[in-house]
C-alpha cells in the first residue's frame, strides 16, 4: 500500500503517531501480509539533511521547525517562575528523529521495579528479549544484546582525545569504567552505544519503518492530525483525523486494534479529547466524558539537568564549528560522511551514585567538548570549554499534561512541576560536586582553565540552590503520563497489556506507559515497549 495523506477508511491495526514506538509497530505488525495497518502521523516524512546528519540535531532540538513541535510548559514555581523548553519529535521517527542518539536501556533494577508494582511481564529479564530482536548490536550477540536485528547499536568513532581524559578523570576521581552501559553493570564512567550507522542517524525510521514501507499491506500517512477516538459502547471503534490545515474531519475504522503511540505529551492530549479522564477536568473543557481515567495526563516525570562548565585552553566545539568552518563540516560530511558532522558530540559519560546506599545510579553524566548556550537552545558559548552535564535520573517530583483547550489543534498544557522536592533539589546538589570532582583531576588539565558555571565561589548550599532554580533544565525525556497499573493505582492508565483501562480496542504503546522513568535515555525502552506491545496484539 503507497504512502498516502488520505487515510484508508478501514484496517485491522490504526497506529495514532509515527514516531519511535510507531515506527517499530508499523513494521512488526505489517510483516504478516494477512494484516492491513494503517500509520497516521502529524507531521512530515524527515528525510532531509538535518535529520539525516547526525550534527544536524543541534538545529533541530532547538526550535520549532518541521521536525519539532517545540512546545513551552506553563512557568515553573521552582525554577523561579520559568517555563521550560519542551521539544518533540515531529513526523516520521518523531524524536528519535531528532534526539541525542545515545542509545541507554536503563538499570536492570529499573524494570524489576515495575514488575514489583505488580505488572506481570516488565521484569528485566521479561524485557530484555525485546530489547535484543531490536538490535544489531555493537559485538557479537550475547546475553545482553542481539545481532541482525534492524536497529544499528554501535560505539561511538570520534577520536577526540578529550574524552578519553575525561574517562581517566573519572577513574582518577574514584570510579570504575564501564565497557558497556547497556551490560552487565551500568555503572562507571565510559563510552556511550549510539543509533548512529555509516555517518548516519540510525532512528526508528531508518531502522524500522523504511524497510517496511514497501509492503502493499501497510499505509503510512504524514500531515494527519488525530482529532478524536471514537468509542461506541465502551469500545474504540475509529480515529477521526484532520487533513493538514483543512477543517474538514474524516475518519477510518479499526476492525481489530488502534494503539496509541503519540508519546508523553500528545497520547494524554488525545485520550482527553477523546473522553478518557478526570471528568469534572475535562467538563471544565467542554469535552463530554466516555471513561473516567483520572490517572490520563498525571504521573509526568522528567529529568532534569544541569551542566557544570569548564573554560579550555586548547581549540574545541567553538573554534571548530565558528565562521567558515561550519560550512566545511557540512562538505566534508556530505562529500565523506564523517568528521564532526557524523558525530553528536557526547559519544562519553557516566552513570554514577550521590549516595552510596542506593540500588542504581540516579546521576548521569553527558560529556561534551563545548558549552552548551542556554541548554543549546542558542548554540554554543563564543569561546572554548567543556561540559559535565548532570543529569538527576529519579525525580520525586510528578507534573502533568491537560488540555489547553477543547480544539484538537491546540498544544497540550504542559506542568512539570520539577524541583519540587527537597530531595530533587539535594539530588542536583550532589551532582555539582561529582562533577568537579572529575573536572579538577589531573587527567583533564591540558584542557582546563577554570570552572566557568557555576563559578567556584558558589559553595553554600542556599546559594548553588538559587543557581540550580536558575540554570536547571530538563534533558526531554518525558514519560509516564498514560501510566502502566494496577486497578487500585489512581495513576492507572493502562493495564500490563497497555490496553487502555474501560475501554476495549484501545492499547496505549509509547514513553508514556512508562510507570517510573527509568536510568538514562528514553527512547532505547520506548522502542522495546513497542515490539512487547506489538506482539501482544499479533497474539
Amino acid at each position: 500500500m503507497p504512502h498516502s495523506n488520505i487515510p484508508a477508511e478501514s484496517a485491522d491495526f490504526v497506529i495514532i503517531g509515527g514516531g519511535s514506538a510507531g515506527c517499530v509497530l508499523a513494521n512488526r505488525l505489517s510483516a504478516d501480509g494477512a494484516n492491513k495497518v494503517v500509520m497516521l502521523e502529524a507531521g512530515g516524512r524527515n528525510n532531509g539533511l538535518l535529520t539525516t546528519m547526525p550534527a544536524g540535531m543541534a538545529t533541530l532540538m532547538r526550535d520549532r521547525n518541521v521536525s519539532n513541535w517545540a512546545f513551552e510548559s506553563e512557568p515553573v514555581e521552582a525554577l523561579g517562575g520559568r517555563a521550560t523548553f519542551v521539544p518533540r519529535g515531529k513526523g516520521w521517527g518523531g524524536s528519535s528523529s531528532i534526539n541525542g542518539m545515545l542509545y541507554v536501556r536503563g538499570n536492570a533494577a529499573d524494570f524489576d521495579q515495575w514488575r514489583q508494582m505488580g505488572l506481570e511481564g516488565w521484569s528485566y529479564e521479561d524485557v530484555l528479549p525485546y530489547f535484543r530482536r531490536s538490535e544489531d548490536g555493537p559485538g557479537e550477540a550475547d546475553r545482553y544484546h542481539g545481532k541482525g536485528g534492524p536497529l544499528p547499536v554501535r560505539f561511538g568513532h570520534s577520536s577526540e582525545p578529550l574524552y578519553q581524559a575525561f574517562i581517566d578523570a573519572g577513574k582518577q576521581a574514584g570510579y570504575e569504567e564501564s565497557a558497556d552501559f547497556n551490560g552487565e553493570s551500568q555503572f562507571g564512567v565510559g563510552r556511550y552505544q549510539v543509533n548512529i550507522e555509516g555517518g548516519r542517524r540510525a532512528g526508528a525510521l531508518r531502522a524500522f519503518l523504511i524497510p517496511a514501507l514497501s509492503r502493499d499491506n501497510l499505509m503510512a500517512t504524514t500531515g494527519v492530525h488525530v482529532t478524536r477516538i471514537v468509542t461506541e459502547a465502551g469500545r474504540a471503534t475509529a480515529v477521526e483525523y484532520r487533513l493538514g490545515d483543512s477543517p474538514e474531519v474524516g475518519r477510518i475504522t479499526a476492525r481489530r486494534e488502534i494503539v496509541l503511540s503519540a508519546g508523553s505529551m500528545q497520547s494524554p492530549q488525545i485520550l482527553l479529547l477523546s473522553g478518557m479522564g478526570d471528568p469534572e477536568a475535562l467538563r471544565d473543557v467542554g469535552v463530554e466524558s466516555v471513561a473516567a481515567l483520572p490517572g490520563v495526563g498525571r504521573n509526568l516525570q522528567d529529568h532534569v539537568d544541569v551542566a557544570v562548565t569548564y573554560r579550555s585552553p586548547l581549540p574545541l566545539l567553538w573554534s571548530r564549528t565558528k565562521g567558515f568552518r561550519a560550512a566545511l563540516i557540512g562538505l566534508r560530511y556530505l562529500l565523506r560522511r564523517d568528521g564532526l558532522g557524523a558525530e553528536n558530540s557526547m559519544e562519553v559519560g557516566g552513570f554514577l551514585r550521590s549516595r552510596p546506599e542506593l540500588d542504581r545510579p540516579d546521576l548521569q553524566i553527558q560529556f561534551i567538548p563545548g558549552v552548551m548556550a542556554n541548554h543549546g537552545r542558542k548554540g554554543i558559548e563564543p569561546f572554548d570549554g567543556f561540559s559535565l552535564d548532570m543529569v538527576a535520573l529519579h525525580p520525586e517530583s510528578r507534573g502533568r499534561v491537560s488540555l489547553s483547550s477543547a480544539d484538537p489543534m491546540a498544544p497540550p498544557r504542559i506542568e512539570p512541576n520539577h524541583l519540587a522536592t527537597p530531595g530533587d533539589m539535594a539530588t542536583l546538589r550532589a551532582a555539582i560536586h561529582i562533577a568537579r570532582k572529575i573536572g579538577t583531576q589531573p587527567a583533564l588539565a591540558p584542557w582546563r582553565i577554570a570552572e566557568d558555571e557555576p563559578g567556584a565561589d558558589i559553595v553554600e548550599d542556599d546559594i548553588m540552590d538559587a543557581w540550580l532554580r536558575e540554570k536547571s533544565n530538563t534533558i526531554f525525556h518525558p514519560v509516564g503520563t498514560c501510566s502502566m497499573g494496577q486497578a487500585d493505582d489512581p495513576n492507572a492508565v493502562v493495564t500490563a497489556q497497555l490496553k487502555v483501562r474501560g475501554i476495549d480496542g484501545l492499547r496505549v504503546a509509547d514513553a508514556s506507559v512508562m510507570p517510573r522513568i527509568v536510568s538514562g535515555n528514553t527512547n532505547a525502552t520506548t522502542m522495546m515497549i513497542a515490539e512487547k506491545a506489538a506482539e501482544m496484539m499479533l497474539k
